[in-house]
């Protein structure tokens, strides 16, 4: 019984402490949002004409009905002086066409075609982006998405936070307005769950990035390597975040979200992706085996057993209650994140969250019950430390 009474005792403290933590991480990204997103800054950190060349590295795969009028807003960006790289791994790749077309269409912008990419690791955005890289010219390089959309003066916000302590820029990851329920699922995922560990990482100093808009400084790069040096693992931004910030460099957010506007989106295709990358970070962080206990619903349980416990409130109560604050926080985070009026009602996002959150636990365990992921056309091995192995047919 004793035993037992201390082990009670030990679940109730950690509910607290799970309280408290949870509680500053909403607090946190909602108070970072509201002040930091979406605002103009008033001065002007280095003249337009000033502003550093950037070398655009665009890696293709594929076609979807979006992406001629996602790229098209590179060729129009604002901006001085740079230049837009095209990486297509496959002459025979629909994209390839897609690329010529604007190429022709845009003959005064800086742009440039790679077909064949160059086999340096297990990683194939990395190989598909090689010899785009090694022809880059100017010092600071551009790692951006096909399936993201920007606005004309994106990168003059990104480099505007390139100061002389910061190595690298990220963008938060968020989605564009897109119909259909899948579309409304993974915007309340982008704008609520997501940005909330993002965000909060990112302001206690720990390195949080994606690699689907990141702005980097070249010569940190080479001097970690370069690209090459990150192929053998396949979440390479996180690795090559890690070598930025082991040499001293700071990161800074832009203002601007990075938008993603994918034309080929599903509810399956969303969970296999949260599934990818809950693996990754399960294999680069252990501590990861903990975040089931950040989502909504068990932590409403563990926090309202704590409470029962300590206080004697109804546990039940004390879960609704729990979940609704929960609920309109993440309402209040997601509107601050889109920056204005949302493309779905109130009714749509509660089944939306809902939903997201009854796949949060599920999610987890399937990640841990299959350490192989697919991802482009290759299937790969994960090893634990963030290193992996390709899986080839016999």
């Amino acid at each position: 019984m004793a035993l037992l009474d201390l082990a009670m005792q030990g679940l109730s403290v950690f509910g607290f402490i799970l309280f408290f933590v949870l509680w500053l991480m909403h607090f946190m990204s909602i108070i970072y949002v509201r002040l930091h997103l979406h605002k103009k800054r008033s001065e002007v950190k280095q003249p337009f004409g000033q502003l550093a060349g950037v070398s655009l590295l665009k890696p293709l795969k594929g076609v979807d009905p979006n992406l001629i009028s996602n790229l098209e807003t590179f060729f129009t960006l604002d901006y001085p002086k740079y230049e837009i790289l095209l990486c297509v791994q496959d002459q025979d790749d629909p994209a390839v066409d897609v690329c010529k077309k604007l190429l022709g269409k845009y003959p005064n912008v800086d742009a440039r075609l790679f077909i064949g990419g160059k086999k340096v690791g297990i990683n194939p955005k990395i190989n598909n982006l090689m010899p785009g890289y090694e022809g880059a010219k100017y010092g600071l390089v551009w790692i951006c998405d096909s399936g993201i959309r920007v606005k004309p003066d994106t990168l003059t916000d990104m480099t505007n936070q390139m100061t002389e302590k910061v190595g690298l820029v990220h963008g938060l990851p968020y989605v564009a307005d897109r119909q259909g329920f899948a579309g409304t699922l993974e915007q309340v995922y982008f704008g609520t769950s997501h940005p909330r560990s993002y965000i909060s990482a990112n302001v206690t100093g720990i390195k949080c990035v994606t690699g689907m808009s990141c702005l980097m400084r070249k010569d940190v790069l080479d001097q970690a390597g370069g690209l090459v040096a990150f192929a053998q693992y396949i979440a390479e931004d996180y690795f090559m975040a890690k070598a930025i910030a082991d040499r001293g460099w700071k990161f800074s957010m832009a203002t601007q979200v990075a938008l993603q506007n994918s034309g080929s989106y599903s509810i399956g295709q969303f969970q296999s992706r949260m599934i990818r990358w809950t693996k990754l970070r399960v294999n680069m962080l252990p501590g990861t085996v903990l975040e089931p206990v950040s989502e909504c619903f068990l932590a409403s349980l563990i926090i309202g057993w704590a409470a029962h416990y300590v206080f004697r409130w109804d546990m039940m109560v004390f879960f609704m209650c729990h979940c609704l604050a929960w609920f309109i926080s993440d309402y209040i985070q997601l509107t601050g994140v889109q920056g204005g009026p949302l493309c779905f009602s109130k009714l749509d996002f509660a089944v939306a969250w809902f939903i997201r959150e009854s796949m949060a636990v599920q999610i987890f365990l399937s990640a841990l019950w299959d350490p192989t992921i697919s991802w482009r056309t290759g299937r790969y091995r994960l090893r634990c430390g963030g290193t992996a192995e390709e899986i080839l047919d016999v």
